[in-house]
Order: structure tokens, then sequence, then C-alpha cells
């Protein structure tokens, strides 16, 4: 009998032991020992639909997928069609194309090799960038791929590459290493087989995870234990989900069920472990990082959007025009032989072909309509694409260097993760935001708590100042100095730990009624918990592996008290605590029975424990509600098995007490919010904190304000509690519902009544449920717009992501997201632009994100400068190519207009063909990367300056009209003033005149310079490059005439000599050059200066400002007092943040002065 006793225990311990963690919860709660039937009710699964992987151990699988990964878009053979492919998905560049192609016909006005070699050299351009690029990606591949590992192979572990790796293999793997492929674990160099894990390469986050085989694989020690094991493993087929796993592994005969615990993560390190042995199951693409590589979904800014429908615009017009000259053409065949009489005989009407036959007019037209078609192509800027895609490469490294957005403390900078979006940042209107981690540092603070009715802890906590100040309670001055974190005097701060109360501290709390109450909840903060203790080898200091940063602060709380935590096993816990008896340390041991782990859905954590006297214990802990709420219905659905066991052992609980742990607003929060309010952008918080909470956070960061109303959206009422006590579930949604509707209208009532007043709008995530449903979500949206500040409480990921979605369609405004964990990935990939938040909580969001930053501050500098910058130079860049090209090709249909449609070029081929690659691309790359409208101090310092991208001031239909206009009229006047004075005039003593190539490079030079010279008029900010660019564009021009004219004339046909032998010498050419191009610019000089005086935008007002004051302090009286016209000017009111309240008494002094008539900025 004692040895079956014996035997018993020894049963029990294992089983104990196998079932520590949650996935043996529903054995545990049954009482049963597990069997192969029922140890695991995701057993039956095996083998049947998407569990049917079955893997031999030591048994190398050649027919499942090999370890080699890939990352690359392309390969050697499909990467020349792929990326064609890709680039002809662009509409103008087919149409390039076809050009080209007709240009080996007899139809085309030029020769075949310029019709091509500008298609050809931007494609090799675009083509060169893609290669570039898969290039690394391919050695990162490479790197990965020919890393080794040791594999068993005939009985000893050899290294092998990765990419060599089997489903099968049996590899070891050593400390610090990366783990090969997806492994189930079996033995490690620890006794009770554990190991730790970091998962960062995964999901960002740095604390360790703990791992732990079965007992029956864990006496694989060395290598020579594995002659003679064989094994069996049959499991889930690859998928994407990174923490669940079911399987079983067959070990002589006998069946034992695997659990997350035993899965080992591709790309995961084995940390304060020797070494681990393990199985490969899932190789290369197959394992589970691999499966969650999915791109971010693809966006495209507005302004790209728009651009495209410009470039259908002038492809419409480009087939207009090509129309309207092949009807004159046609007309005019038809009239060359009229009566017998032979109108223009050049043509030699006498001798027709297809291309021209006065008795067939028709045909002659449609075949005309092609070589026009060719002709004009240069309305569409061939370069545009390959311009744009360099600009937005280099904005995007700009914002990577910043220096201002770089984070010290965690060596973290801004990174643009693509630079598709770089324009919108400029035009942002909504942001929707995460509070914990996002706002606040994650970060957080032991700093008061309540045991036994008693409150312990002194000090003030940001949201307790902002409620305080919302309810005109003074401060106590002497508290403010108690929010420093705690330490004595010789000590340094102690993080997490912020907590001040002589009652407690140094043992006093035996002294305090109800010892032994607190005895228990410090010991309960000492035991609930999965964190694991780090000993420093020389200082002899306890660090903590936590798995949440409030997990941490519990733990660091119970040290700082008296309940130190040192030691975990597999199978217990130790501490140093307190004995009230003797007045010493002590060291307490307690088994762990069983840890009930933390999820979203249950929202509290519980562990069972016995202590050395035998006593069991279930300690809990968790959010205060829900240790309320009970369970409503179980499916039969395993975790849901397993919720509903765990929320029978949670019954009947003794409250010990409640904590307060602060997590701070990060550094400068409120004054970014207060700025992007200001600039007109409205912000939502997407939160799960309770309502009261919310509010609070939101006076704190100043998303609230004094007097801004309040509109609550809830279904806290007596009368809907009352209700949710019945059984009718149905009803209780249909009177909720009706309940949200009507507070949604009276809220629409109340704004529309109201004079002015700036509004809030705060709702419960129950409450959001039936706003987000299709008959209701319009008239939320209603009132969420009318409001200044919107804030949703209890939100769940999903609520975010669809109140994303919500805002972005509903409005048709640009929306921004930005989160910093996990639950935030929804809403970050559903917005317009995602911005994840590099913090505590992993680098999920930041994976999913558009653009990255460290902390929530420098969204202030991202938007209002770089945001704004990128939006205004790409708007300029995209006007400043139409007009350039509007100008160059309008002068190619005047041209044939003026030579009766014949189809005859104005310019030389290669002189068309270099125009948009060479001599005037450089200049607007240049404006695109290095312009500033206005210094980065004025887009903090103005930051209504920002309203002008979400209004698309700068991008708007009438500016881009405007430009196009701009170049009809510049190419009109370059035409006719040129031919009028150079046609008929001599340019040599003896009497020569100009021919045809002299006057279209005469022309064609003027054109170069006017283009040229516009952009020194447009640029606000001139760099050493900007001058190298614009200036050397048209240096090459000349460069090229004198080259091209020295070639051979077999090559270079009419302008051979052209430049050198009939315009370098002539004066008339030089005059013409200089009044022209002056006079093709005057309408636009023109213009810009009576906008800028008497309709001045928003930018002008401030660089005039800028100009006034330069070399002038910022404290000079001139700028604050246009600093308060400046917000006089502002486009709307926002009635959100601190400087509200500033503004309303600065705006009624403005209001009051008059300004003189010689200030033309305040016009």
């Amino acid at each position: 009998m004692a040895d079956d006793g014996g035997s018993n225990r020894t049963r029990r311990r294992t089983r104990r032991r196998r079932n520590m963690r949650l996935s043996k919860l529903y054995s545990f709660a049954c009482g049963r020992r597990p069997s192969v039937a029922d140890d695991d009710p995701e057993s039956s699964r095996i083998g049947g639909p998407g569990f049917s992987r079955v893997v031999n151990a030591g048994v190398p699988e050649q027919q499942q997928g090999s370890n080699s990964i890939s990352t690359t878009k392309y390969n050697v053979v499909t990467f020349f069609p792929k990326s064609l492919f890709e680039q002809f998905r662009r509409v103008a560049n087919i149409y390039f194309l076809v050009a080209g192609c007709l240009a080996y016909t007899n139809l085309a006005p030029y020769s075949s090799s310029t019709a091509v070699a500008p298609l050809v050299i931007v494609l090799l351009a675009t083509m060169v960038k893609e290669a570039i690029e898969d290039w690394r990606r391919y050695q990162q591949d490479s790197e990965v791929n020919n890393r080794s590992t040791k594999v068993l192979q005939d009985g000893v572990f050899s290294d092998v590459k990765w990419k060599d790796l089997r489903v099968g293999d049996i590899v070891k793997v050593q400390k610090d290493e990366f783990f090969p492929a997806d492994l189930v674990l079996l033995s490690s160099s620890y006794e009770d087989a554990i190991c730790y894990v970091e998962t960062m390469n995964l999901d960002g986050e740095t604390n360790l995870k703990l791992k732990q085989s079965l007992e029956v694989t864990s006496n694989l020690l060395d290598d020579d234990s594995f002659t003679t094991f064989r094994a069996v493993i049959r499991c889930e087929d690859p998928n994407a989900h990174l923490y669940s796993f079911i399987g079983n592994i067959e070990i002589q005969e006998q069946q034992y069920p695997l659990s997350p615990q035993q899965l080992l993560l591709r790309d995961s390190k084995l940390r304060n472990t020797e070494f681990v042995y393990g199985i490969v199951i899932f190789t290369g693409h197959d394992s589970k990082v691999m499966q969650n590589a999915m791109k971010v979904p693809s966006k495209r800014s507005n302004v790209e959007k728009k651009m495209d429908k410009i470039i259908y615009l002038l492809l419409s017009s480009l087939v207009l025009i090509s129309v309207i000259g092949s009807i004159f053409f046609g007309i005019a065949t038809r009239d060359d032989l009229q009566d017998g009489r032979i109108k223009r005989w050049y043509l030699r009407p006498d001798d027709t072909s297809i291309y021209f036959d006065p008795n067939k007019p028709a045909i002659s037209a449609v075949l005309h309509f092609l070589t026009a078609m060719m002709l004009y192509g240069y309305f569409i800027p061939i370069s545009l694409y390959i311009s744009i895609e360099i600009v937005k490469l280099l904005q995007a490294l700009f914002i990577n260097n910043d220096i201002h957005m770089y984070h010290e403390e965690t060596d973290t900078p801004a990174h643009a993760r693509t630079s598709n979006l770089n324009e919108e940042l400029g035009q942002v209107d909504t942001i929707l935001t995460d509070k914990t981690g996002t706002l606040t540092c994650n970060s957080m603070e032991f700093i008061k708590c309540s045991v036994a009715g008693t409150a312990y802890g002194r000090g003030i906590t940001e949201v307790e100042r902002a409620m305080a100040k919302r309810k005109g309670s003074p401060l106590i001055a002497d508290m403010v100095n108690l929010n420093k974190p705690f330490q004595t005097e010789g000590q340094t701060a102690v993080k997490g730990f912020n907590f001040i109360d002589e009652r407690v501290m140094d043992d006093n709390w035996v002294n305090q009624p109800h010892p032994d109450v607190i005895q228990m909840f410090f010991r309960l903060l000492a035991v609930c918990h999965t964190c694991i203790p780090e000993v420093d080898e020389q200082s002899g200091k306890i660090s903590y592996e936590a798995e949440s940063p409030d997990e941490a602060a519990f733990v660091v709380a119970a040290r700082e008290l008296g309940f130190t935590f040192y030691k975990r096993t597999q199978t217990g816990i130790s501490l140093h605590e307190l004995d009230p008896l003797s007045g010493k340390q002590v060291d307490r041991s307690y088994k762990i029975l069983h840890v009930l782990e933390f999820n979203s859905a249950r929202k509290r954590m519980s562990v069972i424990v016995k202590d050395d006297e035998g006593k069991t214990f279930l300690f809990s802990k968790g959010a205060d509600r829900k240790f309320t709420e009970a369970k409503n219905s179980i499916s039969a659905d395993r975790d849901e098995k397993i919720e509903e066991a765990a929320d029978s052992l949670e019954r009947d609980l003794i409250l010990l007490g409640a904590t307060a742990v602060e997590d701070k607003l990060q550094k400068g929060v409120p004054e970014c919010i207060d700025k992007l309010a200001q600039a007109g952008i409205k912000i939502w918080v997407l939160t799960g904190d309770k309502m009261e909470t919310a509010i609070n956070i939101g006076y704190a960061c100043s998303l609230l304000r004094q007097g801004m109303k309040q509109i609550t959206i809830t279904l806290e009422t007596a009368d809907i509690i009352a209700l949710e006590k019945g059984s009718d579930k149905e009803a209780v949604a249909k009177a909720s519902k009706d309940n949200v509707v009507q507070q949604i209208n009276e809220g629409k009532k109340l704004i529309n009544a109201s004079s002015g007043e700036a509004f809030a709008l705060i709702i419960d995530g129950k409450s959001l449920t039936y706003a987000l449903e299709d008959d209701a979500k319009g008239i939320f949206l209603d009132l969420a717009i009318g409001c200044g500040s919107v804030i949703c409480c209890r939100s769940s990921p999903k609520q975010k992501a669809l109140v994303t979605r919500l805002v972005k369609t509903g409005t048709g405004k640009v929306t921004l997201a930005i989160g910093d964990g996990a639950n935030d990935v929804g809403m970050i990939q559903e917005a317009d632009i995602g911005v994840g938040i590099s913090g505590a909580e992993g680098m999920q969001a930041v994976m999913a994100s558009d653009v990255s930053i460290a902390q929530f501050r420098f969204l202030e500098r991202l938007l209002l400068v770089h945001g704004h910058w990128c939006y205004s130079r790409i708007s300029s860049m995209i006007c400043y190519f139409f007009y350039k090209n509007i100008t160059f090709g309008v002068t190619l249909f005047l041209y044939e207009a003026y030579t009766s449609f014949s189809g005859q070029a104005f310019y030389n081929d290669w002189a068309m063909a270099l125009y948009n690659v060479l001599f005037t691309s450089l200049p607007v790359i240049a404006m695109g990367v290095f312009d500033q409208d206005v210094p980065a101090r004025f887009c903090l310092k103005y930051p209504m300056l920002y309203q002008e991208g979400p209004q698309n001031l700068l991008f708007r239909w009438s500016r881009i009209l405007g430009w196009m206009l701009y170049g009809v009229a510049s190419a009109v006047i370059i035409f006719f003033f040129s031919t009028t004075a150079l046609q008929h005039q001599a340019f040599r003593e003896s009497g020569e005149v100009m021919d045809l190539a002299a006057l279209g490079a005469t022309a064609y030079t003027c054109v170069v310079w006017a283009v040229n010279v516009q952009m020194v008029i447009t640029v606000s900010y001139f760099t050493l490059i900007q001058h190298i660019c614009i200036w050397g564009g048209i240096a090459l021009w000349y460069v090229f005439l004198v080259a091209y004219g020295a070639i051979t004339p077999t090559f270079s046909t009419t302008y051979f000599m052209v430049f050198v032998d009939a315009l370098a010498g002539a004066a008339s050419y030089w005059v013409v050059t200089l009044l022209v191009s002056t006079a093709a610019l005057i309408p636009y000089f023109t213009y810009a200066v009576i906008k800028t005086r008497f309709f001045p935008d928003y930018h002008n007002k401030i660089q005039w400002l800028h100009h006034r004051n330069r070399g002038q302090p910022d404290s000079n009286d001139a700028d604050v007092e246009f600093g308060q016209a400046l917000r006089q000017f502002s486009v709307r009111s926002t009635g959100v943040g601190v400087s509200a309240r500033r503004d309303a008494a600065a705006l009624v002094r403005l209001n009051s002065k008059v300004y003189h008539a010689d200030s033309p900025q305040l016009s």
C-alpha cells in the first residue's frame, strides 16, 4: 500500500506538472486523470480536415516543403515579365507603348528610336529600382537560409544549413540561437525541461516566455539518448495562429497531448537556457511566422488618385485635339485638287498614297489621327511616375532622419515604412488613437491600494490632478513632489513603484488593523502572476520578466513591501516574506496546482496554490467589474469549456483589496493634442477604459476642457440594467438599441440648438455596438462630426476598426489611426494612414503600420511639418509637371495648325525625346525634395496652416486647371512671338533667314528657359542642389545643341551645326530668347502678385511674416501682432484643447484692432 501510495503521489505530481498551463484546465476541473481519449478535447480532430500532418521523429520528410524562405517579389525567370506587367498597369505607359509601336510605321512624325527611347529609359529606371530593392530582400533571405544549426544525422549532431532542414529532423539549439523552424520541444538543459524564449522577432515583445516539454521526453538530456528514440507526431496543418497548437505525440504506443507550451516558433530566440532539443514540424513558408507574413493592405493617397484623373483628362484632350486636327486635315486634303487646281503643291497631291489621297480624304483623316496621337503625346508626362517615386523615397529618408523625431531613450527614430502616403500625412482630417501605450507610457507604477477598507498611499496622479482642476479644487502644493518615483536617501528610484505610506512600509503593516488581510493581499501580489525572476549574479538584485507592465508593477510592489518573489520552478514559487510572529524574513514556498491565465474575455487571472501547511488557496486578480459578472452561455468549443471550468472555480471569493497603478501620460501629449486641435484636426480616443477614467484622461491630455458640453451615451441606466436582469435577450437588445438611437437624436438636437458652443461625445462600448449597426451608424456619425472631441470607452479591437471604417467612408476625409498594440492592428490597417508606436506592447502595430514613431508627441512634427511639406511639394510638383508638358505640347499643336495639320514636327526628334528626361526633369525633382513653402518653426507656430491640406487648397481642380491654362498661354506666347519675330528675319549679313530647324531650335530654347525659370519663381526655398538642377537643365540644352550638332548629318539630320553655324552668332536668337521667355512668364508673375496682395493663402501670409521679420527675434512686436492676425485667418475653429481658452480672449482683442492698408499681408 505504501508503494501504491507513493506511486499515486508520483502520478498526481506528474499530472500537476503536465497540467500547469491553461491548456490542461479541462482535465483538472473534471478531476480525472488525462488519457489518450479525454486529455485533450481536440484529440478527436487529429487526422481530420486541417489536422493531417504526420511527423516521424528522426526521419526527414522530403515531400514536405523545404526550410528555405524567399521574400523576394521576383526571381530570375519572372523579373522581366512581372516588372513590365506592374508598369503597364499604368494607362500612360500603355499609351507610350502603343505610340512606340506605331512609330515603326510610316505614320510616325518622328523616328522610331526617339519614340521608344524615353519609354525604355523610364521602364529601365523603374526596373533598376525594383531590382535593387529585390536584391536587398534576396540578400536578407540568403543570410537567413545559410545559417547553421545542429541536426541529428547518423546518430551524431552535425552542422546543417537552415535551408536544408526537413520536417522530422531532430535539432539541437543552443543558448542565444534562433530556432530554425517550428519545433516541438523535447527537452532542455533544465531538470524540469523548461526553457525561456524571446519572441521579439515575432511580436516585438522583449519579455521572456516560459516553455516546457512533456515529462515523457524530458529525459532526453544528451546526444546519445536519441539513438533509440522513436516518436510520431500528429498535429494540425500549417496555419497562421501563433498562440495555438493542437496535436499529440505517440511514444511506445502511448499518446500524449501537445499544446502551445511545447511549440518553439521559428525566428524566436532561446534565452537563459543552455540548449534544447526539438523535432521540426513546420518548415519554411509553412512555419507560423511566415504564415503571418501578410502584406499590409495596399493604400493610395488622394493626390495619387486625382493624378490618375488628370492623366485621363489629358488623354481625353489629346484625343480631342487629334480629332480636330484630323478633321481639318481631311477637309484640306479634299480641297487640294479642286477644279483641277493644286493648292498644296508641295504635298504632291498628284502622286497619291494611302496616307495622302485627295480622292479619299476620310481615310487620310483617320490615318492622320494616329499621327497626331503620336505627335501630341508630349501632353502626357512620361517621367511623372518615376519622378514622383524618386521624390517620395527621398522624402521618406528625411522623415527617417529627422533628429526631432528621434527618441534617444529607446534609440528609436521615426520610420516611414512606405513612401506611398507621404503627402497623405498633410491631409489628415481625423485622428483615431488608442490610449494605453499610445497617449500613456504603458509603464505602470504602483501608487495606491485599499486593503480591508483602508486606503494606503499618498500622492496625486495626473488624472486626479485633472479631476481637481475640473472641479475647481485647490491642489496641495507639497503633493506635487510626491509624484516622483519612490526613493530613499542614497537609493535610486524603483521602476514601477511610486508608493509612499509609512503605515505599511518598512514592515509597519503588522501594526495596522487587519494585518492578516494585509499579509494575504501582499502575498497575492507576489504569487498571482506569470513573471520570471532574473537574478543579477554581480549585484544580487532581482528583476522580473512580465507579460504586462501592470503585472510587473504588482510584483515589484510586493518586493518593495517585504514579499520578495525570487524563484519559480515548474511546480512552485518561492518568496522571502515577513513572519508577523517572529518579525523576521522567512522563506516560504507555494506549490502551483494550476494557473487560470488572463485573457481579454475574462479580464482576470487566478492561480491555485498550496502552502507548506497544506492549505490550498485560489488567488485571483482582474478588472473590477469582472468579478461581479457571470457567464450566460457555454458552447461546445474547447476554449469556452475551459472558461466555464475557470468560472466555476472563481466563485465565492473573499475581497482582499484593490490596487491603483498609474500609467502616466507620455511627455508632451497634452501639448501635442492641443497643437493638433489648433491645426483643425479632429481627435477621437478609442480606449478599453471605463467611462470615468476615459473622461479624466481626456481632461489630463487637453482633449476635453472646461466649458465644453459633454454628450454622454451609455446603457448603464437604471431602466436598461433592470431589463437586463430578465431572460428575454431580444427585448433587451431592442430596448438598448432604441435607447441609444434616442440618445443620439437628443445629442444632435442639442448641437443644432446651440450657438457655437463646443461639444464632446463620450460613448461606452455597449452603446457603440448598437450605434455601429447599419441603420444607426449614419446618425451616430453626424453627431460625432458635430463634436470637437469623441471618446469611445470600453472599445474592443473590432469596434476600433469599425469606427475607423465608418469615419473614413462616411466623411470621405483622410483618417489616421495610431496605436501600439496587437489590438490596434485592425484600425491601423483600416485607416488611410496607420501609425504604429514602438512600445511595451510589442511590434505588431508597427509591423502593420505605414509610419512608425516612438512617442505620440512626434505626431505633431510628422503631420504639421513633414505632412504639410510633402503635400505642398507633391501638389506643386504635379501641377508643374503638367504645366511644362502642356507648354511643350501646345507648341507642337500650334505648329501643326500653322502647317495645315500636315503631321510635321516642330522640333528635332531627339530634342523632343529628351525634353522630359533630361532638360526639365531634375528641377522638378529637386523642388519635390527640398522646397519649403514655410519654415518648420512657422509650421509649428501657426498650426492652422495645416488646413491647406485637409481642405485640399493646393491641389484643387481650380489650381490644376489654372496651371494647365497657364501652360497653354505660355505656349501661345512662345510660338507666335518667336515665329513672328524670326520667320522673315535675316540673321546673317548675307540675308539668310531661319529655316525650320533653326526656328524650331529657337522656340525650343524659349520653352526650356521659360519652364526652368518658372521653377525659380515657384520655389520658396533654395538650396545649392536646386540651383544646379535648374540652371544645369538649361546648360544641358546648349550642350546638346553643340554635341548633337557636331555629329554627322546622317544622325543629327537638320540639327547639324545648327547652333554653332546658325544660332550662336545671331543676335536676334539671343534677343528673342530673352524677350519671349520673359513674356511667357508675365501671366504667372502678374497672377502671383495680385493673388499674394489681395487674395493671399495662409502660407502666403506666413511667408510675408517670415520675410518681414528675417533677422529679428520671434518676440518682435510685429510678429506678435501678425500672429494674432493669422489666427483670425484660421480656416475653422476647433474649440478643442487648452489653447481654445487663450485664443478666445486673443480674438476678442484682435477684433478691436485696426490694421493699416500698407500691410499687404493683412488684406
